[in-house]
């Protein structure tokens, strides 16, 4: 008898995108942008509370709205552009960041600067989900794939760092608004190149448009932020606890809703699956930790070490470099070990630069503070670009919209948390501990007694004795704030080691 074997034909691999790599450096443009955008006010910060005069919670909220509401719609956002398409969504949210790039830059009074950076973040929800699942779709070999998005998380985590730097370049020879400005020509750029080398992709069977649950979704989260600075700030508080109370609901009523509906917004199933969970926590909690040591670690250099913009930006320089080189260097070195061990050791090693300015942030040194930020960068950098690959592999390519902006939801959420967390317990230890002189005036007092940087403009017109005195007093009750929230971030980054450990898991292993 003659035994016919049959061979089941295999479907053909996908065609490569034969200017892919063009394509990634054009994805790369509006990422660097919005990413920067999350940390370029840090060193301008004393510069608008010198011109614009800014209560110290307006200091705050002019850093947080922007990726607050970015946070909020990223889920939306991604959403819609899986409906309507990928880049056609990329391009309009564009020109609109340009355009409101330009009229930031000129805002007159802190609460114009505040409705300009929340419309920022409008238009920024419009970016960055399309570029991760334009950049899945593009690149369809799993290798490429995967160096491509080390690229991206690497571009990304590096652009939070390169902020304070390219904020201190240009304030050194111009005036606080041209970090905004810098946005207009990136974008032109961009705009140019894009239609001609990005493909444009949408899901096949997108649901129906759903504005219940984006009003959902930013009723859970702008309340839930708003009572972590309250509390923060003052303590607990019946409006801290009710705000907290009308988060909890609305996120509640959102879950709910995506389960029930046939198509939802956001499948949030998705979290069952540990690698992915997992990951959108460690990204969370990576970022929390970056922002928040960059919202401190910029006034330090300058207000309390007498650094200009520029020489604070290239203390910084060393990190920023090991943060690309970590995050590259990892695509090899996870290839032979696994995920979980890989990321986290990084984030043990980011847990260290914590510790360095727990233990010397004080001391008036400046070299701990530039190691510190060396070693944070490199754990941060190889972590998130192995946690990323996990994410958007574990979703169908048609879905790639959904499940990116999880994932930049969890980077802007910790650019909101370490910003509004960190940030405000800062602030609050600050005004704790800072001595005031009798002989300040009341209103140059409470100005003084609200940020180190209105401390420093109040002293600038000072008597030298009195200016002495307030000076010491703010820089050590500065150096406090450092010192507990630095022991904070050092909790937070084994707490996501163990997350790690326990969930990041390549599903594919």
């Amino acid at each position: 008898m003659t035994t016919i074997s049959v061979t089941t034909p295999q479907p053909p691999a996908p065609a490569l995108h034969p200017r892919r790599w063009v394509a990634l450096v054009a994805l790369m443009l509006p990422v660097l942008l919005v990413s920067v955008d999350n940390t370029v006010l840090s060193f301008a910060l004393p510069q608008i509370s010198a011109d614009l005069r800014p209560t110290g919670t307006q200091l705050l909220w002019i850093v947080d709205v922007y990726p607050l509401v970015l946070a909020g719609l990223l889920v939306p956002m991604g959403s819609l552009a899986d409906r309507i398409g990928r880049r056609r969504l990329l391009l309009v949210g564009s020109v609109g960041f340009a355009v409101v790039s330009a009229v930031a830059a000129f805002a007159p009074t802190a609460g114009t600067l505040v409705a300009t950076r929340a419309a920022l973040g409008f238009f920024g929800a419009m970016l960055m989900p399309s570029t991760l699942s334009l950049l899945r779709n593009v690149f369809v070999d799993r290798e490429e794939r995967r160096l491509a998005i080390a690229i991206w998380a690497t571009g990304w985590a590096a652009g939070s760092a390169l902020g304070p730097i390219v904020g201190g370049l240009l304030l050194q020879h111009f005036w606080w608004g041209s970090v905004f400005l810098l946005a207009v020509p990136v974008l032109v750029v961009f705009l140019v190149l894009a239609p001609t080398v990005l493909p444009e992709s949408k899901d096949p069977e997108p649901g129906p448009l759903d504005l219940v649950s984006v009003a959902l979704a930013l009723v859970t989260m702008t309340p839930l932020v708003w009572s972590i600075k309250e509390i923060a700030a003052d303590g607990v508080t019946l409006a801290a606890l009710a705000a907290a109370a009308v988060g909890l609901a609305s996120g509640t009523a959102f879950v709910r809703r995506q389960l029930r509906r046939p198509v939802p917004m956001l499948d949030v199933r998705l979290f069952r699956v540990p690698a992915f969970s997992g990951g959108v926590v460690v990204n969370l909690l990576s970022v929390f930790s970056l922002v928040g040591f960059l919202f401190f670690v910029a006034q330090d250099l300058q207000l309390v070490h007498g650094l200009s913009p520029v020489q604070a930006g290239l203390a910084l320089l060393p990190g920023t470099v090991a943060m690309v080189v970590a995050g590259l260097a990892v695509v090899r070195i996870v290839r032979r070990l696994p995920a979980e061990r890989v990321v986290a050791t990084a984030l043990l090693v980011s847990s260290l630069g914590y510790l360095l300015v727990a233990l010397f942030g004080g001391s008036g040194l400046l070299a701990p503070l530039v190691v510190a930020f060396v070693v944070l960068s490199l754990g941060i950098g190889a972590a998130e670009t192995v946690s990323n690959d996990l994410i958007v592999s574990s979703v169908p390519a048609a879905k790639a919209g959904a499940a990116s902006a999880i994932s930049e939801t969890a980077y802007e959420l910790g650019a909101v948390l370490g910003t509004a967390v960190l940030g405000s317990i800062l602030t609050a230890s600050y005004a704790a501990s800072v001595v005031v002189p009798a002989d300040v005036p009341p209103s140059d007092a409470a100005a003084a007694a609200e940020t180190l940087g209105g401390a420093a403009e109040v002293a600038s017109g000072l008597p030298a004795a009195t200016a002495q005195a307030l000076t010491e007093s703010a820089q050590q009750a500065f150096a406090g704030g450092v010192g507990l929230t630095a022991a904070i971030g050092v909790v937070l980054m084994v707490v996501a080691a163990g997350v790690a450990l326990l969930t990041l898991r390549d599903p594919r292993r």
